[in-house]
Protein backbone atom coordinates (compact mmCIF):
# COMPACT_ATOMS: atom_id res chain seq x y z
CA UNK A 1 0.00 0.00 0.00
CA UNK A 2 1.27 3.07 -0.75
CA UNK A 3 -0.11 7.19 -0.66
CA UNK A 4 2.34 9.56 -2.29
CA UNK A 5 0.72 13.05 -1.96
CA UNK A 6 3.17 15.66 -4.19
CA UNK A 7 2.45 19.00 -5.14
CA UNK A 8 3.30 21.81 -2.15
CA UNK A 9 5.99 24.34 -2.16
CA UNK A 10 6.74 27.83 -1.39
CA UNK A 11 3.56 30.09 -1.80
CA UNK A 12 2.87 34.07 -1.22
CA UNK A 13 -0.47 34.84 0.80
CA UNK A 14 -3.48 34.92 -1.75
CA UNK A 15 -1.70 32.60 -3.57
CA UNK A 16 -2.74 29.18 -4.37
CA UNK A 17 -1.38 25.35 -4.94
CA UNK A 18 -3.42 22.05 -5.89
CA UNK A 19 -1.80 19.16 -3.60
CA UNK A 20 -1.92 15.46 -5.36
CA UNK A 21 -1.94 12.14 -3.36
CA UNK A 22 -1.33 8.92 -5.93
CA UNK A 23 -3.01 5.86 -3.95
CA UNK A 24 -1.51 1.88 -5.11
CA UNK A 25 -1.67 -1.19 -3.34
CA UNK A 26 -5.20 -0.95 -2.48
CA UNK A 27 -9.26 -0.68 -3.98
CA UNK A 28 -8.75 3.03 -3.86
CA UNK A 29 -12.28 3.69 -5.23
CA UNK A 30 -13.94 2.11 -2.36
CA UNK A 31 -12.05 3.91 0.32
CA UNK A 32 -12.86 7.37 2.11
CA UNK A 33 -10.05 9.75 1.48
CA UNK A 34 -8.88 12.69 3.93
CA UNK A 35 -6.30 15.24 4.22
CA UNK A 36 -4.78 16.70 7.53
CA UNK A 37 -2.17 18.47 8.32
CA UNK A 38 0.51 19.30 10.68
CA UNK A 39 2.97 22.10 12.33
CA UNK A 40 5.76 21.58 14.82
CA UNK A 41 4.59 21.13 17.60
CA UNK A 42 1.15 20.66 17.43
CA UNK A 43 -1.05 17.58 16.76
CA UNK A 44 -2.26 16.58 13.72
CA UNK A 45 -5.52 18.44 12.50
CA UNK A 46 -8.33 17.73 10.22
CA UNK A 47 -8.37 19.52 6.62
CA UNK A 48 -10.86 17.83 4.39
CA UNK A 49 -12.15 14.81 3.53
CA UNK A 50 -14.21 12.79 0.65
CA UNK A 51 -16.50 9.78 0.67
CA UNK A 52 -16.02 6.95 -1.95
CA UNK A 53 -19.98 6.34 -2.37
CA UNK A 54 -21.38 9.77 -3.81
CA UNK A 55 -18.21 11.80 -3.07
CA UNK A 56 -19.65 14.01 -0.08
CA UNK A 57 -17.25 16.52 0.66
CA UNK A 58 -16.34 17.71 4.47
CA UNK A 59 -14.31 20.87 5.56
CA UNK A 60 -12.42 21.57 8.80
CA UNK A 61 -14.10 25.28 9.27
CA UNK A 62 -10.81 27.07 8.95
CA UNK A 63 -9.97 25.99 5.68
CA UNK A 64 -13.93 26.62 4.28
CA UNK A 65 -14.46 28.12 1.19
CA UNK A 66 -10.79 28.30 0.15
CA UNK A 67 -9.91 24.67 -0.40
CA UNK A 68 -11.77 22.10 -2.32
CA UNK A 69 -11.04 18.13 -2.32
CA UNK A 70 -12.16 16.16 -5.05
CA UNK A 71 -11.03 12.51 -6.28
CA UNK A 72 -10.45 10.79 -9.40
CA UNK A 73 -11.22 7.05 -9.07
CA UNK A 74 -10.02 6.28 -13.12
CA UNK A 75 -6.11 8.37 -11.76
CA UNK A 76 -6.38 6.49 -8.08
CA UNK A 77 -5.72 10.58 -7.37
CA UNK A 78 -7.14 12.82 -4.49
CA UNK A 79 -6.46 16.26 -4.61
CA UNK A 80 -6.58 19.27 -2.47
CA UNK A 81 -6.91 22.61 -4.38
CA UNK A 82 -5.58 25.37 -2.32
CA UNK A 83 -6.87 29.03 -2.45
CA UNK A 84 -6.28 32.16 -1.00
CA UNK A 85 -3.67 30.66 1.26
CA UNK A 86 -2.69 32.04 4.37
CA UNK A 87 0.55 32.00 6.33
CA UNK A 88 -1.35 29.64 8.67
CA UNK A 89 -1.96 27.27 6.26
CA UNK A 90 1.59 26.20 6.37
CA UNK A 91 2.07 22.69 7.23
CA UNK A 92 3.32 19.51 6.18
CA UNK A 93 0.03 18.19 3.91
CA UNK A 94 -1.11 14.32 4.65
CA UNK A 95 -3.25 12.49 2.88
CA UNK A 96 -4.94 9.47 4.21
CA UNK A 97 -7.48 6.43 3.24
CA UNK A 98 -10.28 5.49 5.76
CA UNK A 99 -13.67 2.46 5.27
CA UNK A 100 -15.23 4.46 6.95
CA UNK A 101 -15.78 6.09 10.89
CA UNK A 102 -15.76 9.64 12.25
CA UNK A 103 -14.05 11.10 9.16
CA UNK A 104 -11.71 14.06 11.57
CA UNK A 105 -10.59 11.39 13.72
CA UNK A 106 -6.99 10.29 12.63
CA UNK A 107 -7.69 6.85 14.47
CA UNK A 108 -10.12 5.64 11.24
CA UNK A 109 -7.91 5.90 8.55
CA UNK A 110 -5.65 3.20 7.66
CA UNK A 111 -3.52 4.20 5.39
CA UNK A 112 -1.67 7.25 5.50
CA UNK A 113 1.40 9.29 2.89
CA UNK A 114 4.26 10.62 3.58
CA UNK A 115 3.30 14.31 3.23
CA UNK A 116 4.35 17.47 1.38
CA UNK A 117 5.32 20.74 2.80
CA UNK A 118 3.75 23.80 1.96
CA UNK A 119 4.89 27.39 3.23
CA UNK A 120 2.69 30.38 2.60
CA UNK A 121 5.19 33.09 3.12
CA UNK A 122 6.24 36.66 1.57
Amino acid sequence: VQLQAFGGGLVQPGGSLRLSCAASGFTFRTYNMGWFRQTPGKEREFVAHITWTFGNTYYAGSVKGRFTISRDNAKNTVYLQMLSLKPEDTAVYYCAASRGGTYSSQGVYDYWGQGTQVTVSS
